[in-house]
């Protein structure tokens, strides 16, 4: 996979998303339009994951490009582009998934696993009947998860204490003052301040002191309640 994303971040957190799913694998990260279309001439890349938004050229325009050139290769659009008229213009283009951001990553592992299926499928036979079309283009059985689950150690019961703390502290706070507001080991805290900051709710920046080593301050970013959200529904 080829994942072309503008954020590093953002970018980052979908490689780790991607590569966990078996089978799956990036073969590299674009920033723009151009290293894009570069990559894609002088590599085999089965799919791409494809965001619209971008400096200069967007990931649309991509798309009409890697259909001008015919290259064999399939895209899952993942954008904060929820209008209409690029999702349709997307689907015409022959995106074979669209994921809002922010997603979940069981979402994208189930966008990543029909996937999987439909091209086991497709290399199995030459010739299909209307049964076998209707159970790749239908997918009566699949179904989408709306709750997302939590890393290993991390409680769902914890991380909405978490988020009412964060909520309370605003910005500007610390590992520290975390653990203290909620009554839990500065350990546990710093778990779920990575995770909060991996999936977008909370931005991080160390500051140095007089004594050498940095204090992590963390400061709540815009929309974090909607990343945070499928991770705290039951």
């Amino acid at each position: 996979m080829l994942i072309v994303e503008d954020d590093p971040m953002v970018a980052e957190i979908n490689r780790r998303y991607l590569t966990s799913v078996p089978g799956f694998g990036c073969s590299g990260i674009a920033s723009n339009v151009t290293e894009a279309l570069e990559f894609l001439r002088n590599n085999s890349v089965d799919l791409v994951m494809l965001d619209i938004f971008m400096p200069g050229k967007n990931g649309l325009q991509l798309l009409t490009e890697i259909r001008k050139e015919g290259k064999s290769v399939d895209v899952i659009v993942i954008s904060a582009a929820n209008d209409i008229q690029n999702i349709k213009q997307a689907l015409r283009l022959g995106a074979v998934d669209y994921l809002i951001k922010p997603f979940t990553f069981e979402r994208l592992k189930t966008a990543l696993q029909t996937y999987q299926k439909e091209q086991e499928m497709i290399q199995e036979q030459n010739e299909w009947n209307q049964e076998e079309l209707d159970k790749l283009l239908l997918h009566p059985d699949q179904t989408r998860s709306t709750s997302a689950k939590l890393p290993k150690g991390l409680t769902r019961e914890t991380l909405q204490r978490v988020v009412k703390s964060i909520d309370t502290l605003k910005s500007g706070f610390t590992t520290e003052e975390l653990a203290r507001d909620i009554g839990i080991s500065r350990v546990s805290a710093r778990k779920y301040l990575k995770f909060l900051t991996e999936i977008g709710c909370l931005s991080v920046e160390p500051v140095y002191g007089t004594g050498g080593r940095p204090v992590y301050r963390y400061d709540v970013k815009q929309g974090h309640t909607v990343r945070i959200a499928p991770y705290l529904e039951t």
